[in-house]
């Protein structure tokens, strides 16, 4: 039964890029399942994610931007956790970088396409479509501490991948995933983040891969804003 769920996921997805996650994961997509309620995605449109104002006048190029993510790649990424507490206990799923500033606010991540003719790929969006309903229903902003020149070569980094190919690989250390990418930025302007990359015996794929929980244990952050619940 587990198998043949998620093989109907498989052929659902319309991203290249999200299938061959779902493949990848495929010996423990049905643990993951199992671990996790449905996700909302799954029964209707979760309610919107507002970003107060008062929150996002102090928000700073180069924060991360963690996402409960509605999707069944989402579900599988949070069950990866070696760990059952921890798969349990974090539920975020995907992270961006902030770009811009508070008059406008947008997102730079690596993720699989969102937008039909989008490839999957390192691509920046607006704040509003990456909270999007259909896409999340709850997020967490991370402030990593650092000096101001330390944040701008961090995010200058991150913008030089723009247009970079998403891809899932093991022991990545180009920022060719969504993880990876804040983390390889952090790391190019001198922050060393202290996370882990966890082993995970995935067969055709066994690798180290850096999961959100993580990067958001990281001793370098900080928390600034987390939507309740």
């Amino acid at each position: 039964m587990e198998v043949f769920t998620s093989l109907t996921i498989l052929f659902r997805l319309q991203s290249r890029a999200a299938a061959r996650l779902v493949c990848l994961l495929l010996a423990v997509s049905g643990v993951a399942l199992a671990v996790y309620p449905v996700s909302p995605a799954a029964t209707g449109i979760s309610p919107a994610v507002v970003l107060p104002a008062e929150v996002a006048s102090v928000l700073l190029p180069g924060d991360l931007i963690f996402r409960i993510g509605n999707s069944v790649e989402s579900d599988v990424v949070r069950g990866m956790a070696r760990n059952p507490s921890e798969k349990r206990g974090d539920p975020y799923s995907h992270v961006g970088m902030l770009i811009g500033s508070p008059a406008r606010w947008q997102v730079l991540h690596a993720v699989p396409s969102e937008i039909p003719g989008r490839p999957d790929a390192v691509v920046k969006d607006d704040l509003a479509f990456f909270l999007g309903p259909e896409r999340t229903h709850g997020i967490a902003i991370y402030r990593v501490t650092a000096e101001g020149a330390t944040r701008s070569t961090a995010v200058n980094h991150a913008l030089t991948r723009l247009g970079t190919p998403f891809r899932i690989v093991e022991n990545d250390t180009e920022g060719q995933y969504c993880t990876t990418l804040v983390w390889r930025a952090w790391q190019r302007a001198g922050v060393e983040l202290g996370v882990y990359f966890e082993h995970l015996n995935i067969p055709f794929a066994e690798g180290a891969y850096l999961l959100p929980h993580s990067l958001r244990n990281s001793p370098r952050l900080r928390l600034v804003f987390e939507t309740p619940g």
